[in-house]
């Protein structure tokens, strides 16, 4: 059980579909034409998608709304000048905002109107606040 899962089932109204396969992983890191964090990519390992702490990251899943590859190329078009190593955390249903993250683990909200700023290191951190 990886750090990440100990971390997240740790948290209030945690809810987790079983481990996503690895080939699935990779899969969608070349779809988007990215590499996941070492933390995303943990989760991933764990958890094919979550809902936790009142989030609901993204993952991989037939949903397209909490699908990374779907949810990442909608909101790509929604915000064209992202840094297209960014990929959705999650779809905050708040004023339009989106969590992204990228390789390194580094979460960012984009907010319309005042462009984007840094959250938080990690998704746990993330999901704690």
């Amino acid at each position: 059980m990886s750090d990440v899962y100990q971390g997240l089932s740790g948290l209030p109204n945690f809810r987790c579909l079983g481990a996503a396969d690895s080939g699935a992983i990779t899969e969608a890191e070349a779809k988007l034409g990215l590499s996941f964090s070492k933390e995303y990519r943990s989760y991933l390992e764990s958890c094919s998608f979550a809902s936790v702490n009142g989030h609901e990251l993204t993952g991989i899943c037939k949903s397209p709304r909490l699908d990374v590859v779907g949810a990442t190329r909608a909101e790509r078009g929604n915000w064209p000048d992202i840094d297209p190593a960014w990929y959705v955390l999650e779809r905050t249903g708040v004023d339009g905002i989106v969590a992204w993250q990228d390789a390194d683990g580094i979460v960012y909200f984009s907010i319309p109107g005042s462009g984007y700023m840094v959250v938080c290191d990690s998704l746990l951190e993330y999901v704690k606040r």
